[in-house]
């Protein structure tokens, strides 16, 4: 690539980054929202006989409207845990509206959420021979307990349901732009 063109697309990065910086968290009177992104870790809880729980791995972005509403999507997958000796793992897509609620004078907020997930699961074991495919589109929610750092950055435990084959915790942090 040209040394014109590499220019060209940093200064148009760096401007949508600033415009989206300078843009983030008014909540005055105009209520300017303010965009997020953040990883998770945890852990599956499957509901499915001789499965261990699998390690959960996830990203997942969002918008506040305004302190309290927004919505947020998410992808949440796993490695292999052991299903009879064999491998069962899990992942999720799920798209949910959010609530929070800022606890005064202080930088913790609970947050719950309620939407739509789809989960699948995939397995196969040795003792006895057999395999596993579920795959489940279905209502979801969650709560959780977070903290604001500093007004760009976060962290939060989770609670999810999914569904009625999967439980996810988590833990993650959340940049703010």
């Amino acid at each position: 690539m040209k040394t014109l063109q590499k220019t060209l697309i940093a200064l148009a990065a760096g401007s949508l980054l600033s415009m989206g910086a300078q843009a983030a968290v008014s909540y005055g009177n105009g209520y300017t929202g303010q965009p997020y992104v953040g990883a998770k870790v945890g852990q599956f809880d499957l509901d499915v006989d001789g499965a261990d729980k699998p390690t959960a791995y996830g990203v997942y972005g969002g918008y506040n409207f305004d302190p309290n509403f927004g919505i947020e999507a998410e992808y949440v997958g796993s490695d292999d845990a052991d299903y009879y000796n064999g491998d069962i793992d899990a992942k999720t897509y799920g798209a949910y509206g959010t609530y929070r609620y800022q606890f005064p004078n202080t930088g913790l907020y609970a947050k719950g959420k309620l939407g739509v997930a789809k989960t699948e699961i995939e397995g196969s074991s040795t003792i006895p021979a057999r395999s596993l495919s579920k795959d489940d589109t279905s209502l979801a929610g969650g709560v959780g307990l977070g903290y604001s750092v500093n007004p760009n950055f976060s962290v939060e435990a989770e609670y999810d349901k999914l569904g009625s084959d999967a439980d996810l915790m988590t833990v993650g942090a959340q940049l703010k732009f």
